[in-house]
């Protein structure tokens, strides 16, 4: 019988975890959306857009990574590498860039090779679909993108919602991006330190002989991952540099082959997050080299690989990805400023930098709120949700959604290992934080079946069902630690659920005979970031046997996907409120002090009362004004925004008195100032006056720009 999905225990589940779990951040995550949450935590997911005018980045709080964006008209295309998963290149529509509509994928399966199909225990993990370019001539789509091993595939529409053409070119260009000129010369751009430009002949198919040179020397700051451009009659072409830190260059010249110049346009912009877990040597049977989370380092994190766009009003906006640890590499979306003839990520006054939360482009359309993919699948629809995908080709006769209706039946085929495992069905794991939750039903399984949920990475690990010579067992098994560990099962229906905090690179697993109540297995399971997959944590459905021969089914009855924290704005913002703020670094309150700004000690006369209380006012679009509640002034911005520059001024003196509200996503804020569009900044331990010339957060939050704020009763 169908259970009643979804069901009602979104909060309960997540409270229950943090009871199971002790973890602090899922009481926080319960806390937050029970305090400021207009909606319950089930049917919640990951949306930028804030309702409010503005949206918060990343776009989606999933891997895609490798963004390619185009806008043909009122209309903006956008596409990303896929690497092994079926289908790949998904098709993303969107009216106002910051909500997006999967339109389909541009390549069903790419079944070119056995390593594709997984076959005699070959895997393509990490290969596969890298880096494409999206582009819109004479009325065509084109998707380019490399293949590793197998060249460089051209993939066509005349409307991007399908049918795909797909060729193979004679060529073999690694990350290439594409420009088709106002001559009618059709240029790519590839290479790593070295960029390089060939024409390509007409029918795409392959380069015109001797057209290839070297268009930038390798040491000139350029990277890889290319976007090119012919904006005002200049060759603009943006790349990436991943070493020793990522970054993003700009190339300029008045002709094609150049000579080029090489500027920084965005660097350093992190949004807070530091490298968590990193998987070392892997070269080795398990267990492997987990190097833990340096404080403070950025590594890959920053905002790279990515380009702009011009929109209907005239605005300039760009795009790029951040490998945001565990959760895979995500979208970002930056406003882009020109200065003396260059685009810049982020606005005047803080170029390079590129603010978490800003006002929605100005398209000159505004779509309602709402996420590009469907998470949660009940199984009783003709076809699968469209979040869905496979890990590698799948053997299409192995699975049904009509053997049981209402139930995904996975048919076990032969395999050593969850690795090698054909037919595991995948969807991206959901950050911050989320809970994955599968109904199960294994009267099917036959000995050596193996049926459950997974956390696809390196190391993997699993929550499941075995079906052995001795019996029917659920059994956790992690691959760093190898042994699995056991429970005698009498049920034949069992929930499984798994509870990933990215913000950590943290996660268990669980299991339930009833659907409420659950039980952990195995303790807590680190999730390295690693570039074998080169994707983030996906979860997984699968069914294999390791007797080497096809056994019998599991069905699957329900997959939901859970998001304590899935609002870019945590909170709502306090307006008409009284708060006081804190700063994370070092407990100081900021105060009201001889109508200056200044941190004080929390012990502080100063602390009390009504000098460290402040009403929030709303400006709109998600901006505040401060009015310091001791004598009715207005948190005010002087002069450069340096040291004594943040003043209380007696009258609302417009963008000068205003904040972009800037939510975090764990507790803090930062409040951006209108007037310097840089940050309100307490030096930490300093002792000094507020100013507003923060660039943005540090890593770990405690620079001086990062604050709680809390609600005076």
């Amino acid at each position: 019988m169908k259970s009643n999905f979804p069901r009602k225990y979104g909060l309960r589940i997540l409270i229950l975890s943090s009871f199971l779990f002790g973890e602090e951040v899922c009481a926080q995550g319960a806390k937050s959306q029970s305090q400021g949450a207009d909606e319950p935590t089930r049917h919640c997911t990951w949306t930028a857009d804030n309702g409010n005018g503005t949206y918060t980045n990343p776009l989606f709080y999933e891997e895609f990574s490798d963004p390619d964006l185009i806008r043909v008209g009122d209309d903006y295309y956008m596409t990303g590498t896929t690497m092994h998963t079926m289908p790949g290149l998904p098709v993303l529509h969107s009216k106002d860039l910051v909500n997006w509509e999967l339109l389909s994928y541009a390549v069903e399966r790419l079944d070119i090779g056995p390593e594709l199909r997984m076959e005699d225990g070959k895997t393509f993990y990490g290969q596969g679909i890298w880096a494409p370019c999206l582009r819109f001539h004479k009325d065509t789509f084109y998707i380019f993108s490399n293949v590793n091993r197998y060249g460089t595939q051209i993939f066509t529409a005349a409307d991007p919602r399908g049918p795909w053409k797909h060729r193979t070119m004679n060529a073999k260009l690694h990350d290439l991006t594409v420009l088709f000129d106002d001559d009618g010369k059709i240029y790519a751009v590839w290479g790593y330190n070295e960029v390089k430009m060939v024409q390509l002949t007409k029918d795409l198919m392959d380069v015109v002989p001797g057209t290839e040179k070297v268009i930038v020397e390798a040491g000139s700051g350029a990277g890889e991952g290319s976007h090119i451009y012919k904006i005002d009659g200049k060759y603009y072409i943006t790349n990436t540099n991943y070493d020793p830190v990522c970054y993003q260059a700009c190339l300029r010249a008045d002709e094609p082959y150049g000579p080029y110049e090489v500027n920084v346009m965005s660097a350093e912009e992190n949004l807070g997050v530091g490298t968590g877990w990193r998987l070392g040597r892997s070269a080795d049977p398990p267990p492997f080299e987990l190097i833990e989370p340096v404080e403070n380092f950025v590594g890959c994190i920053p905002m790279h690989q990515g380009g702009i766009v011009q929109i209907q009003s005239g605005e300039w906006w760009g795009w790029s990805m951040l490998d945001y640890n565990s959760v895979g590499r995500v979208t970002a979306l930056s406003p882009v400023t020109w200065k003396d003839g260059w685009p810049y990520f982020g606005l005047p006054g803080n170029l390079t930098r590129s603010p978490r939360t800003w006002v929605k482009p100005n398209t000159g359309f505004s779509s309602e709120p709402h996420a590009p993919f469907e998470r949660d699948d009940d199984f009783s629809g003709p076809a699968l949700k469209n979040v869905w995908q496979w890990n590698h080709v799948p053997v299409d006769s192995k699975w049904s959604l009509e053997e049981r209706k209402g139930y995904l039946r996975l048919h076990s085929l032969p395999a050593e290992t969850f690795w090698t495992a054909r037919n595991a069905l995948t969807q991206r794991g959901m950050g911050p934080e989320s809970f994955a939750i599968t109904e199960l039903d294994v009267s099917g399984l036959e000995t050596g079946d193996h049926a459950g949920l997974a956390l696809l990475n390196v190391p993997y690990a699993w929550i499941g069902v075995a079906q052995t010579g001795e019996g029917r067992f659920l059994r956790f098994y992690n691959q760093q630690a190898g042994n699995p560990v056991d429970v005698k099962l009498k049920n034949s229906k069992v929930w499984l659920r798994a509870h990933c905090n990215f913000d950590t690179d943290k996660a268990w697993l669980s299991y339930s005979l009833d659907g409420e109540n659950y039980t952990p297995m195995g303790g807590e399971i680190i999730l390295p970031y690693s570039l074998i997959t080169f994707q983030g944590v996906r979860y997984a459905l699968f069914n294999f046997n390791t007797e080497g021969k096809e056994g019998g089914n599991a069905d699957f009855n329900s997959f939901e996907v859970i998001e304590p924290r899935c609002k870019g704005l945590t909170r709502p913002i306090p307006y008409d409120m009284v708060i006081t703020l804190t700063s994370i670094a070092d407990s100081t309150v900021l105060a009201n002090w001889r109508n200056h700004l200044r941190p004080v000690d929390k012990n502080s006369h100063f602390a009390e009362g009504d000098l460290s209380h402040f009403r929030v006012l709303d400006r709109g679009n998600g901006r505040v004004a401060l009015q310091s509640v001791s004598n009715g002034g207005y948190v005010t911005v002087k002069g450069l925004g340096g040291l004594a520059e943040v003043r209380i001024e007696a009258e609302d003196q417009g963008e000068a008195s205003t904040f972009q509200w800037q939510d975090m996503l764990k507790g803090d804020l930062m409040l951006m100032s209108l007037y310097t569009h840089r940050y309100l900044f307490a030096d930490p331990f300093a002792g000094s006056l507020c100013s507003a010339d923060s660039r943005g957060a540090r890593p770990d939050r405690k620079g001086g720009a990062c604050f709680e704020w809390r609600l005076v009763e």
